[in-house]
């Protein structure tokens, strides 16, 4: 019979003991020869006592039980006929079920000290103030929206322009950037729109295809940001009017 070396006060109880000879002696745990592992296991507790080591109650609790086991196993077993519906239990079976739910215990133990050592490399950054960063006024003047109503707006317009959308058959690519619908949109407000007269939103879409009303939309948001143009809308879910601002007005979102 093969003998194990073993390296005291390192295995956390008899369980941890009992899967280290099963792994080592390469047994299968569902088939435990347990005559082999009893003695492996007497020779560790023996090693204890050799060492002058105090030995856990734990450690001869399962001794007793190993022994038992053994004792078991040694028995003769009673002849059944084949035809006899019989169970007859098999005394390690308590053993292997308590071996296998601290085998999973102990790869999930060994699977969150591996995940907070990982854990540990990353740094946290404490929670910052940001008081100072707040507008001490953010409320909206009178009679003004902000870009979620004008986003709203927009939807709502897109809805009427597509029940009004004759179906077309081919597809073209629409390659203009957003640049390029930026500086359209502000020629044709200083060329056709009138002194006092808004310019229609929908005016400047041709087709309604998405690419063209992502590019449209981001192009007047651009536009309101760099105060060219003002967004104007008499009431909610009406038509969205464009005024070009000149020099000396500031742009801004008008309700």
């Amino acid at each position: 019979m093969q003998e194990i070396n073993l390296k005291l006060d390192v295995f956390e109880g008899p369980l941890d003991l009992l899967l280290h000879l099963i792994k080592t002696l390469e047994i299968d745990i569902y088939d435990i020869p347990i005559a082999q592992v009893t003695d492996q296991y007497m020779n560790y507790i023996h090693a204890m006592k050799t060492s002058q080591l105090e030995v856990a109650g734990d450690y001869l609790v399962m001794a007793a039980t190993l022994m038992s086991i053994k004792s078991q196993m040694l028995l003769p077993k009673q002849e059944l006929e084949e035809d006899d519906d019989i169970y007859e239990e098999d005394p390690r079976e308590s053993l292997v079920a308590q071996l296998l739910e601290y085998r999973k215990y102990k790869y999930a133990a060994q699977q969150l000290s591996e995940k907070a050592e990982e854990r540990s490399y990353y740094f946290t950054k404490e929670p910052m103030d940001m008081d100072e960063y707040k507008d001490e006024d953010t409320s909206l003047e009178k009679e003004q929206f902000n870009t979620i109503d004008l986003y709203l707006a927009f939807q709502s317009m897109l809805e009427k322009k597509k029940k009004r959308k004759v179906l077309k058959t081919t597809i073209a690519a629409d390659e203009t950037s957003i640049d390029d619908k930026m500086r359209t949109m502000e020629r044709q407000l200083y060329q056709r729109a009138n002194a006092g007269e808004g310019y229609l939103l929908d005016s400047f879409m041709d087709n309604f295809e998405t690419s063209e009303i992502v590019v449209t939309f981001i192009a007047l948001l651009e536009l309101v940001k760099s105060r060219k143009v003002n967004v104007a809308q008499s009431a909610n879910y009406k038509d969205i009017l464009l005024y070009p601002v000149y020099e000396g007005q500031g742009g801004r979102l008008d309700g």
